[in-house]
């Protein structure tokens, strides 16, 4: 299953829009690899499929150590109107395995991610150029299993918005605002935060991001805040194909230690 799933950045490469139609379109603007996103929207009548091939993430806490692989993570974006778009996202395959030096204890489980579904309303400038915010709201669907799935429905609120600072420059902030699903699944609670980024063009075909991001999460067992620093790049190999890498760090006892991450992005 996992060689289907890293089969499919070829599959993309293939079928990505043709030439002919590239000159109307806007830049490629994709809400990954980064913590954040812009609020930039996907040409009406067009869909951009963003893939992550490899997603791992290493967490620790004492003598327990938590390793999550997950592959396949899949957002399907479609532009509804020259303002809006629609989006679908879902994680195929995760494996998340569990060390307790401890007690001697390892525990492996795997399984599929949840369902999430948004709405993205740009409110100035679509293709994400000068100044340009909106507003996304987005619901989680329980469909995967702890711990790739939050096992209950959430809910969130993102304001994204990019300031321009001058050619090849854009600062970029994103407040949110969730109902996020309780550690045991049997809930829901407030989180909040900001991820702040910069967005530094290189060339024409590389961008790379720097961000950082603190969110306050008030789960019922723990309260507790996250905070999070990000390097990522992207390298445009056409107007309709991107390939992306990033690395996440965190910053404090309450964040994972390290994330890895990579994937592919193509406009149909």
């Amino acid at each position: 299953m996992i060689a289907r799933l890293l089969f499919l950045p070829l599959v993309l490469a293939a079928f990505a829009a043709p030439a002919s139609a590239q000159e109307a379109l806007r830049d490629l603007c994709t809400a990954r690899p980064s913590l954040g996103t812009s609020a930039c929207i996907v040409d009406q009548g067009h869909a951009l499929l963003e893939f992550g091939a490899l997603d791992w993430q290493r967490t620790s806490d004492g003598g327990e150590r938590e390793d999550v692989l997950q592959t396949g993570n899949v957002l399907l974006r479609y532009g509804i109107a020259d303002h809006a778009e629609v989006q679908l996202g879902w994680t195929a395959f995760g494996r998340a395995r569990l060390r307790d030096a401890e007690a001697g204890t390892r525990e492996r489980r795997t399984g599929a991610g949840d369902v999430t579904l948004a709405l993205r309303r740009n409110l100035r400038n679509p293709d994400g150029s000068g100044t340009s915010y909106g507003v996304q709201g987005v619901v989680t669907l329980p469909t995967g299993r702890t711990p790739i799935g939050a096992g209950t429905w959430g809910a969130g609120a993102i304001v994204p918005v990019s300031f321009e600072l001058r050619d090849g420059l854009t600062l970029v902030l994103n407040p949110e605002g969730d109902a996020e699903p309780d550690e045991d699944g049997n809930g829901r609670h407030l989180r909040y935060g900001n991820v702040a980024g910069l967005d530094i063009d290189l060339s024409d075909a590389v961008t790379t991001t720097l961000e950082i991001s603190a969110f306050r999460d008030r789960d019922p067992e723990q309260h507790v805040t996250e905070l999070l620093a990000a390097l990522s790049a992207t390298w445009a190999t056409s107007r309709n194909l991107q390939f992306d890498a990033g690395a996440i760090a965190g910053l404090n006892h309450h964040s994972p230690d390290v994330r890895l991450l990579t994937g592919v992005s193509a406009r149909f």
